[in-house]
């Protein structure tokens, strides 16, 4: 049996908004749901962020 827990957050209003038209879902609590779950299966999610990446690269060509 599964436990279900309440959780609430706090969010700009436009990124709710963004996550909505991304997740295609018209409620706030499938929105986030479906982002949740994406999040916990996505092979991608613990890899570092692009941005991080590329001032790595920046930095090692300036040193040469």
């Amino acid at each position: 049996m599964v436990k279900i827990v309440h959780a609430q957050t706090v969010l700009p209003e436009n990124v709710l908004e963004e996550l909505k038209k991304k997740t295609g879902e018209s409620a706030t609590k499938d929105a986030i749901a479906k982002a949740v779950e994406h999040y916990l299966i996505c092979p991608y999610t613990h890899e570092e962020p692009l941005e991080k990446k590329l001032e790595e690269v920046l930095k090692k060509k300036k040193r040469y």
